[in-house]
């Protein structure tokens, strides 16, 4: 039997008052039935509804973090892994319920030292399969993982592209050795992946497994408080930090001529101009994409991590059968 390992869950909130009254007690009562140590951190991003109010006094147990203004997605998790002290991180959505038997299938990934962590599948309101394991692509040179997949045997480990910041299990070790999410994607969007991706390039492995289950409210969150014309040029800042951050040499070269070829130049001339304030905001970030680059790179050379992404795609993902796939739809 894999040994069983403490827990600390992180839960970010931000005017989440009902969300934390409804999926609470599904954290807890998955929690409880792991039969391990455990604690639960709620973070809260300077809410302005009474989302501290109600766990101060529903839930005194639960460890309280306030951020005085609202920092975004990054800063707000970095505070609870900072803050956690048992072995395993869960990072967890205050939208996302868990099922009872959550833990049950994911101890044996922790068996092994070069484990990074595991997510399970996301089920949404509709009934259908949200995300599972991401399969790891280019186009052209760009990362892309649009692609979720399963294994149809429960048995083998499925490797996935990056962890879901809604239902992540982290190694909290090797979670605080890469610092937790880079905060130079906040206030949110593509974190998650890069964080998985750099644990990738370090040599460890992110694995999902099908038989765990949680269920997520749609849409429930940021999109509730911001519209498209404000998300669309911070996911698209993101998305071209995230390929600069990864990408080096001749590659990354080409990637900047496949920006402006296919993804600036098409955009602008249907009159899509948010893809111009995306572009210069991610221009703007040249010298912090510059610092998570040579981090990463010192990060490499002490685990003796040599892997580029193209190298990890060959590993990992293109030798694997049994496996069905099917498509987000994402760009």
């Amino acid at each position: 039997m894999p040994q069983k390992r403490s827990i600390s869950v992180i839960i970010p909130n931000y005017n989440g008052r009902q969300l934390l009254e409804r999926y609470l007690p599904a954290a807890f009562r998955a929690l409880e039935k792991a039969t391990v140590p455990f604690e639960v951190i709620v973070v809260d991003d300077a809410s302005s509804d009474t989302s501290v109010e109600f766990v101060r006094s529903h839930y005194p147990e639960v460890g309280l973090l306030v951020n005085s203004i609202n920092q975004g997605f990054s800063f707000t998790c970095n505070q609870g892994i900072k803050s956690s002290q048992y072995e395993l991180v869960m990072l967890l959505n205050s939208d996302v319920l868990l099922e009872d038997d959550y833990f049950e299938h994911l101890w044996r990934y922790f068996e092994h030292p070069d484990s990074f962590g595991v997510m399970g599948q996301i089920i949404n309101d509709q009934g259908k399969t949200e995300d599972a394991a991401r399969m790891m692509a280019f186009q052209g040179v760009k990362f892309k993982a649009t692609h979720f997949y399963y294994c149809k045997d429960p048995e083998k480990w499925t490797p996935t592209a990056y962890l879901s910041g809604a239902n992540a299990l982290i190694d909290r070790k090797k979670l605080l050795e890469l610092g937790g999410f880079d905060e130079i994607y906040s206030p949110f969007y593509v974190e998650d992946v890069d964080l998985s991706l750099r644990a990738w390039r370090m040599g460890w492995k992110c694995y999902y497994d099908h038989r765990a289950i949680c269920h997520h409210e749609v849409s429930s969150t940021t999109k509730k408080h911001h519209t498209k014309k404000k998300l669309y040029p911070v996911l698209y800042r993101n998305k071209f930090i995230l390929q600069a951050i990864h990408l080096d040499g001749m590659n990354l070269w080409k990637w900047r001529f496949q920006l402006i070829l296919l993804e600036i130049l098409p955009r602008v001339l249907i009159g899509k101009w948010w893809i111009v304030r995306a572009f210069v905001a991610y221009k703007n970030k040249k010298p912090q994409i510059r610092r998570s680059k040579n981090k990463l790179k010192k990060l490499m050379q002490k685990h003796q991590g040599q892997k580029s992404l193209f190298d990890i795609k060959k590993d990992f993902f293109d030798p694997v059968k049994d496996w069905e796939s099917f498509s987000t739809g994402e760009d």
